[in-house]
C-alpha cells in the first residue's frame, strides 16, 4: 500500500502533467505556418543579391553581356541598393521588410556551406538531409542513400501524398532517390503530367516534347515554373520544393547579361506564387517560404563562372524566409552564422516537427526564424 510520503509524490507529478500540458499545446499552438515551399535558384552569387550588378562584369570581355545599355537599363540604378532592387524587387521589397534575409558578408551576416566541396549534389544533400556526407563527393553520384526532409515529411501523419517536387535539373531524380522517396517528382525535362491531362497539362507537354534543348539535363526555368503552378492550383501541396537552374547554367557559359535576367525571372516566379497561394484559401496566411542557393561562385572576373572546392569563396551564400512565424527583422547584419544544413530543421520546425530526434546529426533549426510573429 503506497505510503504518505509516495502518494504526495503522485499528486505532485499529476498536476505538473496537468499545468504544463496546456502550456505545451499553446506553444504548438503558436505556430502558424501549415505549408513550406523550399526554392533554389542554382549558384546566384551573394554578391549578386546584396549589391545588384557588378560593374565588373557588365562588359563583353569578363561577363560575355551582348548589349551593355539595355542591361544597364534593365538593372543599373544610382546605387547598388537601387541596382538590387531592381535586379530583385520582391526579395527586396517583400522580403527584406517581412522576412528575413542573411548572407551580406560586409554587414557581419555569413551563410555558408559546410561540405567543403562547393558544387551541386553534396549541396543539395547537405540543405535536404541537415549534414554533408563525404561519401557524395560528385554530381553523377547516383541514388542518394540519406533520407531527405522531404522523404521524411511525406511519412508523416498529415503529409503522406502532399509532398511535391520540381527540379529543373535532371539529377534531382538521384538527389531524392526516386525510386525509394514516395513523393510527387518530376525533374529536368521530363513531362510533368501523366494519365488522363487537362488542357493545360496538354500544353506544357507539348511544349517540353518539342522545345530545342540548350542543355539535355537542365530544364528551362520558364516551363518549369509553369509545370509547379499546375500543380499548385490542382493538388494543393503542403510541401514543395522547386530547383531552378538557369543561373548556374548561364554563369558557367559567362553570360553574366543571362544570367542576371535568369535571376530576375526566379524573383518574378516567386512572387507570381507568392501572390497566387495567398489567393487560394488553404494558403493564405499559413504558408511560408524559404529561399536559397546550393553554392556560391568565384568573386573575380576571372572565377566568377565557377565554383568548387578550389573556387575561394564559393562556400558563402545567401538565404531567405517569409512566412507567419518569422519575425520581420529584415537584413540581418551581425548575425550568428549560419549554415544551408540548416534548412531540414527549419523546415519541420516550422511545420511543428522535431527532424533532429530521428537523425540527430542534422543542423539546429535556423535562430530566430521559428517563433511567433510581432
Amino acid at each position: 500500500m503506497p505510503t504518505l510520503r509516495s502518494r504526495f509524490t503522485i499528486i505532485l507529478i499529476a498536476l505538473s502533467l496537468v499545468v504544463l500540458a496546456p502550456t505545451q499545446t499553446a506553444a504548438q499552438a503558436e505556430l502558424k505556418t501549415r505549408n513550406v515551399v523550399v526554392i533554389v535558384t542554382d549558384g546566384l552569387r551573394w554578391q549578386d543579391v546584396f549589391n545588384g550588378p557588378d560593374p565588373v562584369l557588365l562588359n563583353r570581355e569578363q561577363g560575355g553581356v551582348r548589349n551593355i545599355p539595355a542591361l544597364r537599363e534593365a538593372f543599373v540604378r544610382n546605387t547598388p541598393d537601387e541596382s538590387r532592387r531592381a535586379l530583385l524587387p520582391f526579395f527586396w521589397e517583400v522580403i527584406a521588410r517581412q522576412g528575413q534575409i542573411f548572407g551580406n558578408r560586409p554587414q557581419g551576416s555569413d551563410a555558408q556551406v559546410t561540405n567543403g566541396l562547393k558544387f551541386s549534389y553534396p549541396g543539395y544533400n547537405e540543405m535536404f538531409t541537415g549534414a554533408a556526407d563525404p561519401r557524395i563527393d560528385k554530381n553523377n553520384f547516383g541514388p542518394n542513400p540519406n533520407v531527405t526532409i522531404f522523404e521524411w515529411l511525406n511519412q508523416q501523419p498529415g503529409f503522406r501524398g502532399r509532398v511535391a517536387a520540381f527540379g529543373a535539373w535532371d539529377n534531382f531524380n538521384d538527389i531524392f532517390n526516386r525510386t525509394r522517396c514516395g513523393f510527387f517528382l518530376r525533374a529536368g525535362w521530363e513531362p510533368p503530367v501523366a494519365g488522363r491531362l487537362t488542357r493545360v497539362e496538354q500544353q506544357l507537354d507539348l511544349l517540353i516534347r518539342t522545345t530545342l534543348r540548350l542543355w539535355d539535363d537542365n530544364l528551362y526555368d520558364s516551363l518549369l515554373y509553369t509545370a509547379v503552378l499546375n500543380h499548385v492550383r490542382a493538388e494543393r501541396p503542403r510541401v514543395l520544393y522547386i530547383g531552378f537552374g538557369e543561373t548556374d547554367e548561364w554563369a558557367h557559359a559567362r553570360r553574366y547579361d543571362l544570367y542576371l535576367r535568369a535571376a530576375h525571372q526566379v524573383d518574378g516566379f516567386i512572387h507570381n506564387l507568392w501572390d497566387t497561394m495567398q489567393s487560394i484559401s488553404k494558403y493564405r496566411g499559413n504558408t511560408t517560404f524559404i529561399i536559397l542557393t546550393d553554392h556560391g561562385r568565384g568573386s573575380t572576373p576571372q572565377d566568377w563562372t565557377n565554383h568548387g572546392k578550389d573556387v575561394e569563396g564559393a562556400e558563402y551564400i545567401w538565404m531567405a524566409v517569409l512566412g507567419p512565424d518569422t519575425p520581420a527583422l529584415g537584413m540581418r547584419s551581425a548575425a550568428q552564422p549560419v549554415t544551408q544544413s540548416q534548412l531540414a530543421a527549419t523546415v519541420a520546425a516550422l511545420l511543428g516537427k522535431d527532424y533532429r530526434t530521428e537523425f540527430p546529426k542534422a543542423a539546429p533549426p535556423l535562430a530566430d526564424v521559428v517563433g511567433a510573429k510581432r
